[in-house]
């Protein structure tokens, strides 16, 4: 069997681990397009929904630096990608067993450590196909069918909420494309077990040096991570202002990640073609969510959900598929598990700021949003300069 991949195995990697994302997708993110107003139903407030989908980030995110220093010094990322799924995709029609808002955080956040578990193992796998095909191109791709499940999860959950109501059935109704992920990465596992296979030995002690570069593009990235406001927040205020009925947010959610998908290919191709200078487009429309999605009717909201999915789609694709361009195949994976934590940790802190906020002062909560991703274009710049000075 291919040890290595060539154009044709790279792409068709990328195309099949797309069908698991896919059907992870439909499973998790119709489970976050409703968990804020479900957090509501329980009795939570807007602080707490910001905790939440915040602190579930933050572990989540915290927990990929571990994960990518295992996946790198153990190399079985293969077997840590299925443990994650597991775990991950167990969690989300768990959350039909919640019967206060104290055990459904419990359940968020459980599926974000599954995510975080898989997360550094795939994106290494990932880029090592890109090595072939282009990295933008390998993530945009990849992401544009994630985000295809993604758009199709809340659908499945506003259905089943316009037809009986009742958010609990829409999490046991998730539980489909839950199992349908997992049976998938074990298949794609089996046909390409090659991908977990690293072309050389990592550095002897493991101990090999991150560039400058790699540091200060983190640093722009956290401010990304610190101003952007989760959907399920922007979902609690839709629902608490009665912007939009119950069965509508999640479909303006999958809308969101239906603009993702397109974002994450548009951005993809034009990160292959004109590098990382693609990010500071991406940080500017970033900028313009949460006026639009905190102030006015339906047709602000609209407007602003789709830029939070481009935004996301960026986020996602681009700017991993830019770190892959910043460090050695060697340790990648703890570059990716370094990175996901200080992006958790800024989305984290930003995340609860923007819940407290919310609740006290509106304006201030909308200007610390808009401002963050303005900021990062500074350290981005730098790490832009760094990098072609390194190369």
């Amino acid at each position: 069997m291919t040890r290595a991949f060539d154009a044709k195995s790279a792409l068709a990697f990328v195309i099949a681990f797309g069908f698991v994302s896919l059907f992870a997708d439909a499973a998790y993110e119709g489970m976050r397009g409703i968990s804020g107003p479900f957090l509501a139903t329980l009795g939570a407030n807007g602080t707490a929904v910001g905790v939440i989908a915040g602190g579930g980030e933050f572990i989540g995110y915290l927990l990929r630096l571990a994960s990518g220093r295992l996946a790198e010094k153990t190399r079985a990322y293969w077997l840590i990608a299925i443990l994650g799924y597991v775990l991950q995709m167990a969690a989300v029609p768990a959350l039909a067993l919640a019967g206060n808002w104290q055990a459904a955080a419990l359940f968020i956040v459980l599926e974000r450590s599954g995510k975080a578990l898989r997360n550094p193992s795939v994106n290494w796998m990932l880029s090592r196909a890109g090595a072939k095909i282009g990295q933008g191109w390998a993530f945009g791709l990849h992401e544009a069918m994630d985000q295809t499940g993604a758009c199709a999860g809340p659908l499945i959950a506003a259905l089943v909420l316009a037809h009986h109501g009742d958010y609990r059935t829409a999490f046991l109704w998730l539980g489909i494309p839950a199992a349908l992920t997992v049976m998938t990465v074990i298949a794609v596992k089996l046909r390409f077990a090659f991908a977990g296979h690293i072309a050389h030995a990592p550095a002897k002690d493991g101990t090999a040096r991150l560039p400058r570069a790699f540091w200060i593009y983190v640093a722009a990235s956290a401010l990304v991570g610190f101003g952007f406001a989760d959907y399920p927040l922007i979902a609690f205020h839709f629902a608490k202002d009665a912007v939009l009925s119950p069965s509508w947010i999640p479909v303006f959610y999958a809308i969101a990640m239906g603009a993702s998908g397109a974002g994450s290919l548009v951005f993809g191709r034009w990160f292959d073609k004109s590098g990382s200078a693609v990010l500071v487009p991406g940080f500017v429309i970033g900028a313009l969510v949460a006026p639009l999605a905190f102030y006015g009717g339906a047709a602000l909201a609209l407007a602003g959900v789709v830029l939070w999915g481009i935004s996301q789609g960026v986020h996602d694709a681009v700017m991993n598929a830019a770190l892959s361009n910043f460090v050695p195949e060697s340790i990648r994976a703890r570059a990716f598990g370094l990175f996901s934590a200080l992006y958790g940790i800024a989305w984290f802190a930003g995340s609860a700021l923007l819940g407290l906020l919310y609740d006290h002062d509106r304006l201030a909560m909308v200007a610390v949003s808009a401002a963050a991703p303005l900021l990062a274009l500074i350290p981005l710049s730098l790490a832009l300069r760094e990098n072609r000075a390194a190369n």
